[in-house]
């Protein structure tokens, strides 16, 4: 039920004002009675100030609910209305439903409630929608409008609208300019945020960023600007345009260093740092990643950012094979993910159980699960115990048959799968001068067939092991053999001439020193 004043000023002039939305149950006198009663008192009004309701009785109001014929709504409208031209002469008009079909709700939280109380999400986003229409821009209606704008991104999430919520982006453009910035700034990364759960929108949200960014340039928002930019340039590398991700980094940290804004600092120099690793760029990834902890250590940094910066550091000493140091930042990077929930706690962890493999202790492996990682139990961790019990066994077919059966969660995962290829040729070339040591002469079918593995495989290796000097020895391919020689033994006289040519160099070279000084 919707409650209107309606009164005449003192020039004479019919005024209505919206008074609110009350919930009735029915529409009996006694409930009518009631609903406007309270509405009133809600409003510091009563029913002493309604002209022509001094006798205080109700009891016709069921006889003036009428049916309209246009709207097909029901209506009650009192027929009275005094000619006293001052402001206390007031008329009440109560409706029981809302037309849905008018171009806009009064911005009040009964509007609100009664989207949160609509049958269906369209019908609750169409109210919703009717509410932001409103073009009144007093404080409260600002209030009830961004709690609006809330609700309704979250049920056009739900919905997976994603074009409707890059088209409410627009939509609100005028309602920016009526509150703070910083709350723009707050809604703004909101629904790009909202945007971000809906499965498969990346092209989406490089298309609203990239938008948005224009109309912040315009509307000279550099604050909010930088931010979404910094958004952008982590979408692009998602996408792999990593040439534009970098050309649009390379420019925002140049001016976000002059406005000297640490925190934001710390995301493009840690963005920067992942940027370069993908283009296997080792150098510039570390000196990035090196000015991001400068900055971090200036500021207070959150939980989550820490852990990052920790993941990120672990990845980068893993790829230069310094995996205990890795396994103190993976370690560091799961306490802090782990204490919020975070999901990338189950990378962590993973990538911790990496490290333990890698430096020959797969035997933890089981011991860590059981006492840090019961509840992150699932096929990542089953993967890293498969692998470590591969190589616990040094079995190159349980090896296989787990990179098989864990492709997703092992052979998608660009740095498990980096490490394992070369934890896989380790493992092969120690099997392989395992098997052939007891021979000088073996034919290759046989050794295939005892590591189990096919003979092209074997034979590839077993030629690139003696190229890279594993073994001294060379492949038979007309009987499909290897023949092994003994490793011919160094002669220790070539070492020697070569000491005793280098320190002839070294005295000749003081002689000349010598003699130029005396010459001078």
């Amino acid at each position: 039920m919707v409650v209107v004043v309606r009164y005449v000023d003192k020039l004479g002039v019919v005024k209505e004002s919206f008074i609110g939305i009350a919930h009735v149950k029915d529409t009996s006198s006694s409930t009518l009675k009631q609903a406007i009663v309270s509405l009133l008192a809600n409003n510091q009004l009563s029913i002493k100030q309604v002209r022509e309701f001094k006798r205080g009785s109700f009891s016709f109001l069921p006889r003036l609910v009428s049916q309209s014929q246009h709207t097909g709504q029901r209506t009650f409208t009192p027929s009275v209305i005094s000619s006293d031209p001052r402001p206390s002469s007031i008329l009440v008009n109560s409706v029981f439903s809302i037309d849905m079909s008018s171009s806009h709700l009064p911005a009040t939280s009964e509007s609100l409630d009664l989207a949160s109380e609509a049958k269906s999400r369209p019908e609750s986003i169409t109210i919703l929608y009717q509410v932001l229409d409103n073009p009144a821009s007093s404080s409260e209606a600002l209030r009830v409008k961004e709690q609006a704008i809330t609700k309704l991104s979250e049920l056009l999430r739900e919905e997976n609208r994603g074009e409707d919520l890059c088209g409410l982006l627009t939509t609100l453009r005028q309602f920016f300019s009526l509150i703070p910035k910083a709350k723009t700034a707050k809604i703004v990364r909101g629904i790009i945020d909202t945007v971000a759960k809906i499965p498969n929108s990346t092209d989406l949200q490089i298309s609203l960023c990239r938008d948005m960014v224009e109309w912040t340039r315009s509307e000279k928002r550099t604050f909010l600007r930088q931010r979404i930019e910094a958004r952008l340039a982590a979408l692009l590398m998602d996408s792999k345009e990593y040439s534009e991700a970098l050309t649009l980094l390379s420019g925002l940290v140049k001016e976000v260093r002059r406005l000297d804004d640490k925190l934001l600092l710390v995301d493009i120099d840690l963005l920067e740092s992942k940027l370069h690793f993908s283009l296997r760029n080792l150098p510039k990834a570390k000196a990035a990643l090196t000015a991001a902890r400068t900055a971090a250590n200036a500021i207070y940094v959150p939980p989550a950012q820490q852990g990052t910066i920790d993941l990120q550091s672990g990845i980068l000493h893993a790829e230069e094979k310094d995996y205990k140091t890795a396994y103190s930042y993976f370690f560091e990077a799961f306490e802090a993910f782990n204490a919020l929930d975070d999901p990338r706690a189950v990378y962590s962890l993973k990538y911790m159980l990496l490290c333990k493999i890698m430096v020959n202790q797969a035997d933890d492996v089981a011991g860590i699960i059981s006492s840090k990682a019961l509840k992150f139990l699932g096929p990542e961790l089953d993967a890293m115990k498969a692998v470590a019990d591969a190589y616990a066994k040094r079995s190159l077919k349980l090896f296989e048959t787990a990179l098989q059966d864990f492709k997703m969660q092992l052979d998608e995962d660009p740095i498990v799968h980096r490490h394992l290829s070369s934890l896989y040729d380790t493992l092969l070339e120690q099997n392989l001068c395992r098997l052939i040591e007891p021979f000088s002469k073996v034919e290759i079918a046989h050794i295939a067939s005892l590591i189990e593995l096919p003979v092209e495989h074997v034979e590839k290796k077993l030629s690139q092991m003696i190229l890279d000097k594993k073994f001294a020895g060379t492949l038979d391919q007309g009987v499909g053999c290897l023949i092994i020689f003994e490793d011919p033994k160094t002669d220790a006289i070539f070492p020697a001439t070569l000491e005793t040519i280098q320190n002839m160099g070294k005295v000749v070279d003081s002689l000349f020193v010598r003699s130029a000084k005396i010459m001078a």
